[in-house]
Formats: structure tokens, sequence, C-alpha cells
């Protein structure tokens, strides 16, 4: 008898089961992927040197010699991922979807445990939606670059996945996008150093809008995002006494971007003027324009930069592939009363970065070898605008191998 309840048991369990989600439909997804690296100097970098940015100044020893032209490599498995889409009952005249990913990347020294990529819910009117959760920044958008390096085009290309809740409205050829947008991986650079107290303590979240046109295979659009920032909430003033301060930094950056794509053909440009953007991966940051002598209280100026690259990519199976980055160090909007600069590559003048790469594609499987030259010009700040001067230039060579299998 036992037996048999137990039976019946698991039977009117898994009929539930089927009955709730029957209304559901899941893909499951995922991918192994290796990466094999190799650098001819030592680079701003994260994860090990997975995630590359740009070669490092030199730094001279006793003999003269430079201690950061010394190559390194390694191998990783960190950016394999599974994930699932899934698409919901509907919710009034909604239809509902979401999102669940995850890679094994891990945080600041803990990398092969689990992250979390991507957790949203979206609701879609047919003309306009709504998402919900952590995606893709709005700057990163539709448009990247087809490359081998998990940077995929960082620092001119904008990276990040952040928490948002993203409004878009379509209409024939054209898509509004408006989203507020916060920080979570992804962090301002600042006083602290990469902190999320930046945007917390700031009650505002970044505001970005943008719109696009789509016909075929072009998509072209252009957006502008607004940043605002406390650095700080107390400071040391005169004698050593501490104080309540009230320091904000607000700033715009813009962006425009174009691709096209058909079978064969995938050619993509984008163009940013960032200020303070290293949340989103770039360059730049703030500096000081003035100091209150009593309290310490702080008032800044950002550091402004021109990025923009270019990808052409072409094939089907066999699929070679051009990429061209250039980002230009474009000062200060004041003049800076201090050495002291918030961000990231705040010393650079200039970044050029070449790459080329052939990739093989068949199903579930991709293999390919990446080669990329960059090129960072160096040098002193100048206070009067910010700018860099006086600059010398590092190189890096760098080669990427990588096999993948997706499911």
């Amino acid at each position: 008898m036992r037996k048999y309840m137990v039976s019946a048991i698991c039977l009117l369990t898994v009929s539930g089961s089927f009955a709730q989600m029957k209304d559901f439909n899941l893909n499951f997804y995922g991918q192994i992927r290796t990466d094999l690296y190799y650098n001819s100097r030592a680079n701003e970098e994260t994860v090990d040197g997975l995630f590359y940015m740009y070669p490092k100044d030199k730094v001279r020893d006793d003999d003269g010699k430079d201690l950061n032209a010394t190559a390194n490599g390694s191998f990783y498995t960190l950016y394999s991922r599974l994930g699932v889409d899934v698409a919901g009952p509907k919710l009034g005249n909604a239809k509902t979807s979401a999102k669940v990913e995850i890679d094994f990347r891990g945080s600041g020294t803990s990398y092969s445990v689990v992250r979390l990529r991507h957790a949203y819910f979206n609701l879609d009117w047919g003309k306009s939606a709504l998402l919900a959760g952590q995606a893709w920044h709005p700057l990163f958008g539709d448009v990247s670059p087809q490359i081998l390096n998990l940077s995929v085009g960082a620092p001119f290309q904008p990276f990040s996945r952040a928490p948002q809740i993203r409004y878009r409205y379509t209409d024939k050829n054209f898509q509004l996008t408006g989203a507020l947008v916060w920080q979570s991986q992804y962090l301002s650079q600042g006083p602290a150093g990469k902190s999320q107290e930046y945007i917390k303590k700031s009650c505002i979240p970044e505001v970005y809008i943008g719109a696009d046109y789509k016909s075929g295979g072009l998509l072209a659009g252009a957006g502008i995002e607004l940043l605002s920032l406390k650095p700080r909430t107390e400071a040391t003033g005169q004698n050593g006494h501490l104080y309540k301060v009230d320091e904000r930094i607000t700033t715009l950056s813009y962006e425009a971007h174009v691709k096209y794509t058909d079978k064969n053909w995938f050619v993509g440009a984008k163009s940013v003027l960032g200020s303070n953007l290293t949340q989103a991966s770039g360059l730049g940051g703030f500096g000081i324009k003035s100091i209150d002598k009593r309290t310490g209280e702080q008032e800044y100026t950002p550091i402004r930069f021109s990025s923009s690259w270019f990808n052409v990519v072409y094939g089907q199976k066999w699929k070679p592939g051009i990429f061209l980055g250039y980002a230009k160090n474009l000062g200060t909007s004041n003049e800076l009363v201090s050495d002291k600069l918030y961000g990231t590559g705040t010393d650079l003048d200039q970044l050029v970065t070449a790459g080329a790469e052939m990739t093989y594609n068949v199903a579930h499987w991709k293999f390919g070898l990446e080669y990329t030259l960059t090129s960072a010009w160096y040098g002193d700040l100048k206070h009067s605008s910010g700018k860099i001067q006086d600059t010398h230039a590092v190189c890096n060579n760098r080669i990427v191998a990588v096999a993948m299998f997706t499911f």
C-alpha cells in the first residue's frame, strides 16, 4: 500500500509541475570557452589578463631597465557560461519573457566562482517594452565589435552590465530608448577607488536617452548619458578637523553608432565623447578644480576622452576580421589645482589599437586566432588644461587563441 501511495504522490507532484509550467517555454543554453593568450609586456587589465585594456607605462629600475617589459600569458576557462531564456504567460496585454545567465569569472581575485551576468524580465506590448533587471548597459547597446578579446573593444567600446529599468518604443523603422541605470559589478572610480558608494549616496541613477533607425541590415543611432556622483561626504580640513561636505560631480557623455550586417558582412563603428565613464570600462575620470581650505571640501571637473572604433568581419565558415580603435585625452574644462586625479588612464594622452583575426565556424564550434598591437602615449599633466604633454609611446603585442563549444 505504501508503495502505491508514494507512486500516486509522485505522479500528482509531476502532474502539478507540468500544470504550472504549461504556459512557459524554457530554452537552456551555454558554452565552454577556452582562452590562451600571450602579452609582450605588463598591461592594465582585470581577471589575471583576460579582460585586457592597454599597456602599462615604463617603470625603470636602478639600472634603467623597464620593470613592465616582461612577457606574460595563461590559459583559462572562466568565461564558460550557462543560461536560460524564458517565455512566460501573458500579463494583461503584455508578452512576458526573462533571462538568467551566469559564468565563472568571479570578482576581485576570486575566480572560477559563479557570477551573475544577466538577470531580467521583459514586458512587451508590441510597440513598447519594459525591461527591469541586470542587462547590458545602454552605452554598450546593440552595436559592439565582433572580436575574440573578451574586453569586446574596451576601452574604446563601453563595456558594462548593470541593474536598470529600460523602456523602449518602436514605430516602423525608429526606436526610442530611455533607461535608469545603477551600478553593481562595474563601478565608478573615485577617492576610495572603485566603489558603489558614489552613486548610492548620489540618490540619482544614470540616465540614458537614445534613438535608433533600423532598415534591413542597417542600424544607426545616437544617445546621451547623464551621470551624477557624490565622491565624498566627509573631509579633513584645517588642523586635521573632520567636516561633513556636500560634493557632487555631474557629467554628460555622448555616443553615435552604426552597423551593417548581411549573410557575409559585419561592418560596425562607434564613437563616444565620454566624461567620467569609468563605470563602463572607459578612460577618463575627474580632477580637482577647487578646495575649501577650512573644510577640505573639493569641487571637481571631468576628464573628457574621445574614443572610437571600427570593425569589419567577412564570411560564414572562415571569417577574417580587422579592428581599429583610437582614444584621445581632451583634457578638462577647468584648470586643475592638484595633481590628484581619479579615474582610469588619467596619465594617457592617446591610445591606438589595431587587430586582425581569423575564426573557423561550424555548428556549435568556433576556433579563432587574433593578434592585436596597442600603443599608449604617456606623459605629464598640464594643470591649466588637464591635458597630457611631453609624451612617449609604449607598445604591447597580444595574441589570443580561442576554442569554444556552444549548446
